[in-house]
């Protein structure tokens, strides 16, 4: 078979619409030629308690046609039998995971130098990896998924199944050898702690074209026979997912936010989120003789930020909070001192000193300060700055999503959660009968309910938004739930955002560990001339202070929006 008797595309929508509803179109990674990665999602893939095995299908990871056909045959199987299968079985589905190679026929290559079938665990080059971008999205993908089985499908001259070591049963079962080599997929995903999660087992069925469906039917026998359980994958990530947003807090509280330097938001919102976290949390260790202790440094050099860059001035985000915690005016007064640093520009352009393209970084940091400094002086100066950079920007899109500064026309996930906290903080100190509070609002309204259609089945949001396969992005997720969450209690979001604010809560959870090591925050990045520097911009998996920072401001808010709603 060629791949050019594979229309894959229309093959899936098929597929997909023979599911009537139960199957997403989805992508699970990106290829170095900018295609998806196409994955079929159960939209009962994500629910904790879900009795069917959930099963994930991988197919043509070696970009050849007769392996992805094999994998493409199952799964009309699965979808002509209707609600026999159905009942004990949820599947989802990586059909082919080398389209490249499938594509231009350079299988079992992708066209790059890279081989998706073999090298894993990948180590690093998440997700910009020059010749083997598969492998990374697909190792991370999978695991927060989390099946209870992997289940591969490849054509071969024989019938031979292999089973990882963590089926025993269900290997017995099909009588399966092990799964070789060591570094498949399914052979790496069923040891240590992938992803820093837990195993999934899987077995690999290699199969001529007359024998694959009535192996997949023994399959699925040995499988209602074995009675699988959840994955130990699956069973952590309910686990975390189990905890509450104060949990999670604490967790974050005791890793972020115990430094500033150098001054910077990226560790400055942390603090703040310590001292919120106090707040909701008397019976914990009190933080404020160790935030006096870790912010005493930048107060002394605070002077030399007057006029400096948004990013550092924003480092003081804690200081009206830490003022009111210690009933000490020295930090308020560098809230106010940093705010007067900014000054308005002529209409249509960016007040000084942030960016003249508009970036939407430069709307938070502005939002940060000048609304604080409104509420410690009443001065209506400081709303004009905040409220004009907002309204004048014009990177805001008709569909509702911003651009990430006026020249650079692509759909960043966290330069939209900078834009949605931007209008989140400007709200929450702008008088309700501020003339230019509805317009701000319908504005704000607009990107949430633009970015909510963009959200994933399994609560996050993408590294480029519109852009299906680009990773889910922490940081992005923890900025919008924060502003759906802030929104929503102090009155200019309605209940329906709630369902969203959760999902997002939940994506989330499960991407913090019990020691706060976190899973693809986006480094840090300026403006990019192509939508391949979104891409490839490396994401953190471990300690970060941006995702934590962001992260325990989501904790808190929703820990109040709760209370407030239980």
């Amino acid at each position: 078979m060629s791949n050019g008797e594979i229309d894959l595309g229309k093959s899936l929508e098929t597929l997909q619409a023979l599911s009537h509803g139960s199957w997403v179109l989805d992508a699970c990674g990106v290829t170095r030629s900018e295609s998806p990665i196409p994955a079929l999602v159960n939209r009962d893939s994500f629910e904790s308690t879900w009795d069917p095995t959930r099963v994930l299908l991988v197919g043509g990871l070696s970009g050849s046609a007769a392996d992805v056909e094999a994998a493409l045959q199952t799964l009309d199987f699965y979808i002509k039998t209707g609600d026999r299968l159905s009942e004990t079985v949820t599947l989802s589905a990586i059909p082919c995971g080398n389209p490249d190679g499938l594509a231009q026929g350079t299988a079992p290559g992708n066209g790059a130098g890279g081989t998706p079938s073999a090298g894993y665990p990948p180590v690093d080059n998440y997700f910009g990896d020059g010749t083997d971008p598969e492998t990374r999205y697909i190792w991370r993908w999978v695991s927060f998924l989390a099946p209870d089985l992997l289940f591969e499908v490849r054509a071969g001259d024989s019938v031979s199944w292999e089973a990882s070591s963590a089926a025993p049963e269900l290997a017995s079962a099909l009588g399966a050898s092990p799964l070789t080599p060591a570094d498949s997929l399914l052979a790496a995903m069923a040891v240590g702690k992938p992803n820093g999660v837990a195993p999934i087992p899987g077995v690999r069925l290699t199969a001529p074209t007359d024998a694959l469906i009535p192996e997949v039917v023994r399959f699925w026998g040995a499988l209602r026979s074995v009675k699988m359980g959840q994955s130990p994958a699956r069973r952590e990530l309910n686990r975390r997912r189990s905890r509450t947003p104060i949990e999670v807090a604490r967790v974050l509280g005791s890793t972020y936010g115990h430094a500033l330097g150098p001054i910077n938001y990226i560790q400055g919102v942390a603090i703040s989120g310590r001292l919120r976290l106090a707040k909701l949390d008397p019976s914990g260790e009190d933080p404020v003789a160790d935030i006096k202790r870790v912010v005493e440094g930048p107060m002394a050099t605070s002077d030399e930020l007057v006029g400096g860059n948004g990013a550092a001035s924003s480092g003081f985000v804690w200081a009206d909070e830490l003022a009111e915690a210690t009933g000490d005016s020295r930090y308020s007064d560098v809230t106010v001192k940093i705010a007067d640093a900014y000054k308005l520009g002529a209409k249509g352009e960016a007040s000084s000193p942030a960016d003249p393209r508009f970036r939407t970084e430069d709307m938070f940091f502005i939002g940060t300060m000048m609304g604080r400094a409104f509420a410690l002086t009443g001065e209506q100066r400081y709303l004009d700055i905040q409220t004009r950079f907002l309204l004048d920007a014009k990177t805001q899109q008709d569909d509702g999503l911003f651009w990430h500064d006026r020249s650079t026309p692509y759909y960043w996930g966290r330069g939209n959660g900078f834009a949605a906290l931007s209008f989140c903080e400007t709200l929450t100190y702008l008088p309700d009968d501020h003339p230019d509070r509805g317009a701000l609002i319908a504005m704000h309204v607009k990107q949430l309910e633009a970015v909510r259609k963009l959200q994933q089945l399994s609560g996050m949001y993408l590294q480029v938004m519109d852009l299906p396969g680009t990773f889910q992005e922490l940081t992005a997720t923890c900025m919008i739930g924060y502003a759906m969450a802030r929104g929503m209690r102090r009155g200019w979001l309605d209940s329906s955002y709630m369902a969203s604010v959760e999902l997002a809560w939940q994506g989330v959870s499960e991407r913090i560990d019990d020691e706060a090591g976190l899973v693809d925050p986006c480094d840090g990045t300026g403006t990019g001339e192509n939508v391949r520097f979104y891409i490839d911009r490396s994401a953190v998996f471990g300690f970060n202070d941006r995702g934590g920072s962001m992260a325990i401001w989501f904790a808190t808010e929703l820990e109040l929006l709760r209370r407030e709603t239980a």
